[in-house]
């Protein structure tokens, strides 16, 4: 069998499903109509998505949803009310504000940003038993960037393991997920790079060999605005409604569930290396490779057994 790829651009970046099968073509093609759903389910930026929805009905009334989308509703809410988090499911009129990664960025007025951090209030988002979300405040977003692209690959490696698929490799704009021998290889492993963040794109700081795993990098370079010689990226801090501070470039989560890595970058990006290290040791199953902005890589016991160079 040979190595079959649908190349798909979606959700603002391009997306890579990769599959060993006899007949690939069909499955591929019910991939990639299970991510036009998932897009339409998920996505802040889609005035008619299932999401957008809930943001329309803030401060009026709740709405019952997909099962799929109070699941991820719920997994986001709960890690964003946890102590420390830098995860927040609320921010979404922070991201609409100033736009980062989109055509018509912005650098907001201090008085613009000033309202906002009263209604990114995660624990104001109201989950029902029956399925329906209501946003208790009016101007209110849900934007589930930070977790969807992971819950969606998970979702997508449930459907081809369903079809007796044995071997994927499903690519979310650098988000990947791998399960089942790389035949290609010698060892049976995948090859996922790491990215050097003070390089250009493709260019690894290191590569891991995996299997059954979730590759998850979150990075101040990979969406920024420049102004008056000012660079900002797009990972925010719910505190002060700007970019967050940090000393990291890169924080990379290596986890069996590629949701739980999108969730714990997110968590933990704004984080001392002290904290991150601790957190991760705390999580079953999770390994961590942090960068700070001085090219210096840190990294958890188990990434020495997976790195090949």
């Amino acid at each position: 069998m040979q190595l079959t790829n649908r190349r798909v651009r979606l959700m603002g970046t391009v997306i890579d499903v990769s599959i060993y099968h006899e007949e690939p073509e069909p499955l591929l093609d019910q991939v990639e109509a299970l991510l036009h759903t998932y897009n339409k389910r998920f996505s802040a930026n889609d005035d008619s998505s299932e999401l957008m929805k809930i943001n329309k009905a803030a401060g009026l009334h709740s709405v019952t949803v997909h099962p799929e989308l109070f699941e991820l509703i719920s997994l986001g809410k709960w890690h964003s009310c946890q102590p420390g988090s830098h995860l927040n499911i609320a921010i979404g009129p922070l991201i609409q504000t100033w736009r980062i990664g989109f055509s018509d960025a912005k650098l907001p007025l201090p008085e613009e940003i000033r309202p906002l951090l009263d209604i990114i209030n995660p624990n104001a988002i109201l989950l029902s038993e029956n399925q329906s979300v209501f946003l208790k405040e009016k101007g209110m977003k849900i934007d589930l960037g930070a977790l969807a692209k992971g819950y969606i690959a998970d979702r997508i490696a449930d459907f081809l393991k369903a079809e007796k698929v044995t071997s994927a490799l499903i690519n979310l704009g650098g988000n990947v997920l791998t399960f089942g021998p790389a035949l290609h290889n010698p060892d049976h492993k995948w090859r996922i790079g790491i990215q050097n963040p003070k390089e250009t794109r493709n260019t690894n700081l290191m590569v891991l060999a995996i299997r059954d795993q979730s590759v998850v990098t979150s990075g101040i370079y990979e969406r920024t605005f420049e102004i008056d010689g000012k660079t900002y990226h797009h990972i925010f801090d719910s505190q002060t409604g700007y970019p967050v501070s940090s000393d990291l470039a890169s924080l990379t989560i290596i986890s069996s569930l590629s949701v739980d890595g999108e969730i714990w970058t997110t968590r933990l990006f704004g984080s001392s290396l002290e904290h991150i290290f601790q957190e991760v040791s705390s999580q079953a199953e999770l390994e961590a490779i942090i960068v700070d902005k001085d090219n210096h890589c840190f990294q958890t016991g188990g990434i020495y057994k997976m790195r090949i160079s």
